[in-house]
Formats: C-alpha cells, structure tokens, sequence
C-alpha cells in the first residue's frame, strides 16, 4: 500500500453509492465492493472471501453499530482482514443528523488508510475480563465512557465490553498500549 501515490492493492468493502463516491475523490485508482447496508448477501460474503484470498480486503466500514454488525458478518465468513476506522465526530454530516464515511473529509480518510490494523491468527495479546475490570474498562458505570475513549483513541470502532476484549486480542493491543491511553 502507498497512500502517497494514491494506491491500495486490496479491495475495499464499504457499505453504500455514497462511500465509494467519497473514496474515490481521495483514491482515483481504488477498487470497492458495496455491501449494500446491512442486507449483505450470502453471494457478497463469498465474493468477498474469493477476493481475501486473491488481493486481501481492508474494511472501511460506518462507525455505528450496522457498520460494526456488517465488519463482524464479513469478518466471520472470510477471515483475516484490513480494517480502516472513522471515529464517529469525523464523520457526522453537517445538518448532523446522519454519521457515515461519505460525511469525511479527505484528509481523514487518507489518516484512515495510514493507521490500517490488521487481524491475524497469531494471538499474542491474552488480555481478559480481568483486565478490562481493573480498568475500569467493563462493571461500572464509567466502562462505557472509557471504552468510548479508548475505542476512538485506539482507532477500532466503538464496543461494548465482550467485543472490547475481542478486539484488543485480535489486534494485538497490550496492557502498556492501553494504559499509556488512559493515563492520557
């Protein structure tokens, strides 16, 4: 991948018309999948497993919770991916009454695509529901404000405390990581 010069070797997947358009005023040469919304067709999620194992995929998926439903959809029937996120303030439209991709400027679609993680079958990270309990992270009633604040900060899209654990996993985020965010 060089962002620089304006190529993305893997295809990808985004959820509507409006998000390809908004991707291809920042990527000239970037070839997209639509998902069409949450309705992701069995035909898609094959043609996009197809597509994994032949070019890889990065999704740059919504950040609410269809965008988060549709990236575990995808996640699920293909496999290891790419995964590019918005926080949601950088994508709210301006009568702010919608959030999505094609409300992003330019610039942070670009910082999107440099900040890319990755997932993959080697788990190194073991954090646990301990670990996220000694962090205020899950089982009180400021977890959801921290987790908010570290999902965004940590650029992994918004979730509750199980997919929290799920994700720091399987991003290979550590205790040292976390921490050096909450002492922020």
């Amino acid at each position: 991948m060089d962002y620089l010069n304006n190529i993305i070797n893997e295809v990808v997947v985004v959820e509507g018309y409006h998000d390809l358009a908004k991707l291809k005023e920042v990527f000239q040469n970037i070839d997209v999948v639509i998902t069409n919304g949450s309705e992701i067709s069995e035909d898609t999620l094959n043609e996009l497993k197809i597509l994994n194992q032949k070019r890889g995929l990065i999704l740059f998926l919504d950040p609410d919770y269809q965008g988060e439903r549709i990236r575990r959809l995808i996640n699920e029937h293909v496999g290891e991916t790419k995964h590019a996120f918005l926080k949601k303030i950088d994508c709210i439209s301006k009568n702010k009454k919608k959030i999505g991709i094609e409300h992003a400027s330019k610039q942070t679609i670009i910082n999107a695509f440099i900040n890319i993680k990755s997932t993959n079958n080697i788990k190194m990270s073991k954090l646990n529901n301990n670990d996220l309990l000694h962090m205020n992270l899950i089982g009180t009633k400021l977890a959801k404000q921290n987790r908010k604040i570290l999902c965004e900060e940590l650029g992994i899209g918004l979730c509750n405390g199980k997919t929290l654990l799920k994700k720091l996993n399987m991003f290979n985020i550590s205790l040292e990581d976390i921490n050096r965010v909450i002492r922020k």
